[in-house]
């Protein structure tokens, strides 16, 4: 099967690092119906960014509001499915890079059953740009 591209809206909010946020965080999503297709978490200073890719912007917006966080974005990022190979990533690497395009950050998984997933971010000056090294839409 091939690989799927897509380009899709994700979120930030920053909360403090100690035990439970996530819990706190991921439950009150979960409360409230929000579907999540990636969250990644990680140090920012003394505190935690939390990104996340909701299935539903609108959801995920109104349950923040609900829950009175600070949210930032829609900003822009590629998710990347397919079959698990050897060097899944590599061609997609090097269409960025041919196109002169740097790759700020990713995360990628063994999704089980032969299947991976990652998330690739670039600024956002070279979205249209990696849209198009990428053939997405």
């Amino acid at each position: 099967m091939a690989d799927t591209v897509r380009l899709v809206d994700y979120f930030y909010i920053v909360t403090s690092d100690k035990p439970g946020e996530g819990a706190r965080i991921l439950r009150h999503l979960k409360d409230a119906g929000v579907n999540l297709a990636v969250v990644y978490a990680f140090p920012a200073g003394r505190r935690t960014q939390v990104d996340v890719v909701p299935e539903s912007g609108e959801a995920f917006k109104a349950a923040a509001k609900g829950a009175k966080w600070k949210v930032v974005g829609p900003k822009k990022a590629y998710v990347i499915e397919g079959d698990d190979r050897v060097g899944a990533l590599t061609g997609y690497f090097a269409k960025l890079a041919d196109a002169k395009i740097n790759v700020t950050a990713t995360s990628a998984i063994v999704a089980g059953t032969g299947r991976f997933g990652a998330i690739l971010w670039v600024k956002p000056r070279d979205v249209k740009r990696a849209a198009k090294a990428l053939g997405v839409g």
